[in-house]
């Protein structure tokens, strides 16, 4: 398989990376140094790899890196800083939804596709966009109650 230069933004910075033709965007992104994309699965099961690709949440695991040619990604760390945290990154601080904290980062990509989507999400909605993220310290209740905290705090205008 022939290598392609692809050409794409994440967190709002233009980059440059070198890929096969297999290779995934997850680990392109690895290999570019964003290691707040987590390598687990790589099947798609466990959305540890979930980024932002132009607004959607995707398993970066399942997407070739030509893919993304041209695209926006945003990791976790685009979407909050430590001195500016995302209400999400608040919320599941304040909310107890961090036990080991490697799913962490798929959770709040995802929970914030939801709510960039639908800023008045209900338990149901929150339950099937968190439903492609794997967490075994959780329980997910912590974490349901802070994306629904969140996107009362957008809702309000405090933070996002």
């Amino acid at each position: 398989m022939s290598d392609y230069e692809i050409r794409l933004v994440v967190n709002g910075k233009s980059e440059t990376v070198t890929a096969g033709g297999g290779e995934t965007l997850l680990r392109a992104l690895r290999r570019m140094g964003h290691f707040d994309v987590k390598l687990s699965c790589e099947g798609g099961d466990c959305g540890a790899c979930a980024v932002l690709l132009d607004g959607v949440a995707v398993n970066a695991c399942l997407v070739f890196a030509a893919q993304a040619e041209g695209c926006e990604v945003t990791t976790v760390r685009g979407i909050g800083t430590e001195d500016d945290l995302h209400p999400i990154q608040r919320q599941i601080i304040e909310k107890g939804g961090v036990q080991c904290g490697f799913c962490t980062p798929g959770i709040i990509v995802s929970a914030k596709a939801l709510i960039d989507e639908n800023p008045d999400p209900t338990h149901e909605d929150i339950r099937r966009a968190l439903a492609g993220n794997l967490c075994r310290c959780t329980g997910y209740k912590k974490v349901f109650e802070a994306v629904a905290a969140a996107a009362e705090d957008v809702r309000k205008g405090d933070g996002a």
